[in-house]
């Protein structure tokens, strides 16, 4: 590996000791700056963008440990390599292990093994750039981990999910149900540092109010009746990871008010033990319903809402970004048709046109849904309008004429059929009635001249003016 235009940073309060390992590793082709402990480090840190960390362990004033709890805790620190004197090992592997850092090296330092290790962690970092930047290109280009959207609102959330994912601010996703807020939950997990860690996903609505404290905190055996064995809750199994609390609405508001202490004290006590254990864990929280309203109600704390709500993604429904579905669709498509060994290759345009004026109610989940029928229906080939179901497509509409009402024609709609389906059925029905007399016909419908360009515009269609 080429090592040049590496950027390192030496953290010791030994002027020579730092003073040595700066010159080993610009000797291998590193960029080395130094620091006299942790506070000096920050400071140097907001000009120079080091690769790598090399610091002591223990330091007067704020020592190497106390260093990787505020990188850690900002987000985005590069591999950090921690040095320690013998008798410290323990201490050094306990960071490592709950703080991430990269390595640890015992004192006297070994050049040949820091070398090997300033290389390793600088080729890490180089990956992690170069991942970071695939997923911006993704993201312009409509895909963040596992989610689509080239539509505005889409990258308005793309952009908020990468500001937020490296920090360690508790996140409320909102919107509605079928829109994708556990997506969000897991793009958040993946863009940031606890990626490596598990991620645990409770729905509160799904739970029993007696069993919802268990399944968050766990139990020991004997608990209560049932509690056959010692079970961790989803904060222990979430350790050093990321927890999504989904439909956090639905919670009961006793068990809300000891989720707040453990949000607040970062410490979680079995049902039925004498002990509280120590959590490191992400919290996510995901409603499909204002929690305002719960709050007057008297069904949702305020102190829980104002912990929660610290950075709020609010997902548009599909109806709002409506350009996104053949990004949707495609994407979907490739995944159905392995799950189901079809071989779909392409989608009618009428197919788009007909999901353009459906209201998609069970937003992305519903398209999904409605994209898997298909799907199976089709088999191979093109996916077409009479692949999909009825309810989608609308009954046709009808027009009689009212022998007692002057004559005018009356659209009679049937049920299924859809509320854009039924407006545009209307406004193409006085219209013809008109002649395509715009003016006469905005006048009858009620609306403006410009409404109805509008919603001509909508349609694709085009008429004379009157």
């Amino acid at each position: 590996m080429d090592p040049n235009s590496n950027n390192v940073l030496i953290v010791d309060d030994e002027a020579n000791q730092r003073g040595a390992l700066a010159s080993m590793a610009s000797g291998w082709g590193f960029k080395a700056e130094t620091a006299a402990d942790g506070l000096e480090a920050l400071e140097k840190l907001k000009a120079f963008h080091a690769d790598v960390i090399v610091t002591d362990l223990m330091m007067p004033g704020m020592d190497g440990m106390e260093l990787l709890r505020q990188l850690s805790a900002a987000g985005g620190a590069p591999p950090i390599i921690v040095l320690t004197a013998f008798g410290n090992i323990e201490t050094a592997i306990a960071t490592v292990h709950d703080l991430g850092a990269f390595w640890f090296m015992e004192k006297p330092v070994q050049p040949r093994a820091l070398r090997w290790l300033l290389e390793r962690a600088a080729a890490q970092r180089g990956l992690q750039k170069h991942t970071e930047l695939l997923e911006r290109q993704l993201s312009s280009q409509g895909v963040l981990v596992d989610m689509v959207g080239a539509s505005p609102a889409m990258q308005e959330v793309f952009s908020l999910i990468r500001q937020a994912a490296p920090t360690r601010a508790t996140i409320l996703v909102t919107g509605e149900s079928g829109t994708g807020k556990e997506l969000v939950a897991r793009a958040v997990h993946q863009l940031s540092p606890r990626r490596s860690g598990p991620f645990i996903a409770i729905n509160c609505a799904a739970l029993p109010e007696s069993l919802i404290e268990s399944e968050l905190f766990g139990h020991e055996k004997g608990a209560f009746t049932g509690a056959l064995e010692r079970r961790a809750g989803s904060f222990e199994l979430a350790q050093h990871g990321t927890l999504l609390l989904d439909e956090i609405g639905e919670m009961p508001v006793s068990t809300q008010a000891k989720l707040l202490r453990v949000l607040e004290d970062r410490r979680v006590r079995r049902l039925g033990s004498p002990r509280e254990v120590d959590i490191d864990v992400r919290v996510l929280a995901s409603t499909n319903r204002p929690l305002e309203d719960g709050i007057k109600r008297g069904a949702f704390r305020e102190d829980l809402y104002f912990r929660l709500n610290v950075f709020q993604i609010h997902l548009p429904a599909l109806r709002e970004r409506l350009s996104d579905i053949p990004l949707l669709t495609d994407s979907m498509l490739k995944n159905l048709n392995e799950k189901h060994g079809c071989k779909v290759t392409d989608v009618d345009p009428a197919v788009f046109e007909t999901f353009s004026r459906y209201s998609w109610n069970g937003n992305v989940r519903e398209l999904r849904n409605v994209l898997e029928r298909a799907v199976i229906l089709a088999g191979e080939g093109t996916l077409t309008v009479a692949h999909l179901p009825k309810a989608l497509t609308g009954a046709p509409v009808e027009e009689e004429v009212r022998e007692d009402g002057g004559g005018l024609p009356c659209a009679v709609l049937r049920v299924g059929t859809t509320i854009d389906r039924a407006e545009r059925a209307l406004i193409e029905l006085t219209l013809k009635h008109t002649n395509n007399n715009r003016t006469r016909a905005a006048a009858i419908l009620g609306i403006s001249q410009k409404t109805l360009f509008n919603k001509l515009k909508e349609y694709g269609a085009s008429a004379p003016a009157g």
